[in-house]
């Protein structure tokens, strides 16, 4: 069996990430959870923003881990895979809307 491409993340990565920075672990930390706190938006909905955007960044970690976040605060399977599919359409969408610099470097359209 071929090792897996993203190893699973360990309490053991955690610390040793934390050891050799721990100032900058300690204020990532602190901004993640001042991120994430209830606000302007409730937490349920950062998580589904949070999904949808571990998908767009294509992190499997952020993927795994705001999923399971996310149906912690309430939001249901539907909702989960409507906000993935926010994604998936918001990044075809920057493909096809990039596309008129393509037309014009190939002197399909004029530029304004």
């Amino acid at each position: 069996m071929t090792e897996p491409v993203y190893r699973p993340a360990t309490p053991e990565v955690g610390a040793r990430r934390a050891q050799l920075a721990p100032a900058v672990n300690e204020a990532f930390e602190n901004f993640s959870r001042a991120v994430f706190a209830e606000g302007a938006l409730p937490e349920k909905t950062k998580q589904l923003i949070a999904v949808a955007v571990a998908h767009v960044t294509q992190c499997p970690y952020c993927i795994q881990g705001h999923t399971r976040l996310a149906q912690r605060k309430g939001n249901g399977p539907e909702e989960i895979m409507e906000a993935i599919w926010v994604a998936a359409e918001m990044r075809a969408g920057g493909a096809y809307a990039h596309s008129a610099l393509a037309l014009q470097a190939m002197g399909e359209t004029a530029p304004r």
